[in-house]
């Protein structure tokens, strides 16, 4: 009997991870592949986060590498878990998208968010200006909403986005707290929260999101997507020892020292006080890591838990065999194979 929890989509977050002896050609090379093996699971999406400034991570040029994920796929959606709004003027972002959704038709998502993906220093380098810190960005999500409309005024000529206008791009808002989630609710957009690393605020996120929805033409109802670590492996004894690539990215971002995607060791108690691992713990609570049983039986609660419509999975593994079968496992218990 197939179980209930398990016929909502799922999709893929990659931040294309530049691993310890790797290089970014590889890490590009590493996310096509994945996203090849993905859609041959039945995964729905595979969306792509910015970030700079962070030596894991790839994906910082993301509107490039979703044009490139699309070019090597044929049918799973492609899109931005998220595009940084403020980081961009909205016309530039309405002409990059307009141009993927015109080269692949009905197959881009423009996930938003209102975060710079980086730091303080990395955020002024990219906006040049240091007033803008987010908060007009129901602003700029009009303009760049405004962009994609059809209508013209004639006697007030204005700027558009060519290509862009009157092309049909489903627009996600992303969040990690309060703010993007009730912006969606009031605007009857789909929302992506970010459990993967802002776990204690996913209840309250999505309660305010369908608490402050308003049907739209775009959704009748609420549509929630819900972002989560899962680690997965033929023995819990394996996976465990995988995720400790993902608790060493967390380690070094929580001590403002970013690197590298670094290999699994045996013990992470060797690397961290008492008072990290603490911290590591919170901040990865909702990670979901194991064998196939231990995934499925957790994976079950947690849909069940958040009631969320899609799940998209994060899978931060140093070895790339490693990963594929990691969501390879996860795409046999959402399909029923396991």
């Amino acid at each position: 009997m197939t179980n209930p929890a398990f016929s909502v989509p799922y999709s893929v977050l990659d931040l294309s991870p530049i691993i310890q002896g790797g290089t970014a050609a590889d890490s590009f090379q590493h996310t096509v592949d994945l996203a090849k093996h993905a859609e041959k699971l039945g995964y729905k999406r595979y969306w792509l986060a910015e970030h700079h400034n962070i030596p894991g991570i790839g994906s910082s040029a993301t509107t490039i590498l979703i044009g490139h994920v699309a070019a090597h796929t044929s049918t799973i959606r492609v899109g931005s878990g998220g595009i940084m709004l403020p980081n961009h003027a909205p016309l530039i972002i309405a002409e990059q998208f307009g141009t993927l959704e015109s080269l692949f038709p009905g197959r881009i998502d423009l996930g938003l968010g209102r975060a710079p993906g980086t730091d303080q220093l990395t955020a002024y380098a990219l906006r040049r200006d240091r007033r803008n810190d987010g908060q007009d960005f129901p602003e700029q999500l009009a303009e760049l909403e405004g962009y994609f409309r059809t209508e013209t005024t004639p006697t007030k000529p204005r700027v558009r986005a060519i290509p862009g206008q009157g092309l049909q791009i489903p627009i996600w808002l992303l969040g990690s707290s309060g703010f993007s989630a009730q912006l969606a609710g009031h605007l009857g957009l789909p929302f992506a929260f970010a459990s993967h690393f802002a776990p204690e605020n996913t209840f309250p996120a999505l309660h305010l999101y369908r608490n402050s929805f308003r049907p739209s033409n775009v959704l009748n109802k609420p549509y929630t997507m819900v972002a989560v670590n899962i680690i997965a492996a033929d023995t819990d004894k394996e996976a465990i020892r995988l995720s400790t690539s993902l608790q060493q990215q967390h380690l070094h971002l929580l001590r403002n020292n970013p690197i590298l995607l670094q290999p699994p060791v045996d013990d992470m108690d060797e690397l961290c006080s008492e008072f990290e691992k603490a911290i590591l713990q919170q901040k990865l609570s909702h990670s979901i890591i194991g064998g196939p049983l231990t995934i499925k039986e957790k994976l079950t609660k947690f849909l069940l838990e958040t009631k969320a419509d899609e799940i998209m999975i994060n899978g931060q593994i140093y070895d790339h065999q490693a990963r594929l079968h990691s969501y390879n496992i996860i795409g046999n218990i959402m399909n029923g194979s396991i």
